[in-house]
């Protein structure tokens, strides 16, 4: 029965997990930022990351209001895209791939730019962002732990560019919201992206895919059987 109005504390609480993010790599993310000014290798890595932005900038300025009215205007595209996209990562497991990148930081432009290219299906719902650029990262040549931190590098600008402009947009209806209510939240998300992030990476290097793929089935199996009974499911 939470009341969101505009959905303001939605919007408030990705901050959370974009600080999170952020503190999990502070190292990495300092010394490449440090380096930059003088370390080709770091200049490099952050014109990958770039790249990668482009296309899912392009896509969240040009189409906004086709995602939004479109795509998420139905329950049914979220839940053949939980299917498909468990598909995929099952076939991706039982495909022969030779990583030619082991570390995110070595990612060539040409490859950066592939992920960036698959992070675009992330506008479809049901699509994980991490999902997408982890798949692509590992189509493109990287081990299942350089996609996956490629991947978390790149939701940074890419999470904090989605953030800024949502609450550009919503910066009318940010008093509507108990200023409580936006903290609890936001402790919440920021201290379950801590929880999960690291044991997440430790998971797919282990196991792979294979336990979220079934996951991404099963939920989108039974939201199938919820819609086709005509039960409200938003």
């Amino acid at each position: 029965g939470f009341k969101d109005p505009g959905d303001v504390f939605t919007v408030m609480i990705q901050f959370g997990s974009i600080l999170a993010i952020v503190w999990l790599y502070r190292a990495r993310v300092v010394a490449v930022l440090r380096a930059q000014p003088g370390d080709p290798a770091a200049r490099r890595f952050l014109l990958a990351v770039g790249l990668a932005l482009v296309p899912i900038a392009l896509v969240g300025a040009l189409g906004r209001a086709f995602v939004s009215e479109v795509l998420y205007a139905s329950a049914w595209t979220m839940a053949i895209a939980f299917i498909a996209g468990g598909v995929v990562m099952l076939a991706l497991e039982r495909m022969s791939l030779r990583p030619v990148v082991t570390r995110a930081e070595q990612t060539p432009l040409s490859r950066a730019f592939g992920i960036g290219l698959c992070q675009v299906m992330a506008v479809v719902p049901g699509v994980s962002r991490s999902g997408a650029t982890i798949v692509g990262g590992m189509l493109m040549g990287l081990n299942r732990t350089a996609a996956a931190e490629f991947s978390f590098f790149l939701a940074i600008p890419t999470m904090m560019a989605a953030f800024m402009r949502d609450l550009f947009s919503l910066r009318g209806a940010l008093l509507s919201v108990q200023t409580g209510e936006i903290a609890v939240g936001f402790v919440a998300a920021f201290i379950a992206s801590l929880v999960v992030v690291a044991p997440f990476l430790r998971l797919v290097q282990r196991v792979g895919f294979g336990p979220f793929a079934w996951y991404r089935i099963a939920v989108g199996g039974a939201l199938l059987v919820a819609l086709s009974r005509g039960w409200d499911v938003r």
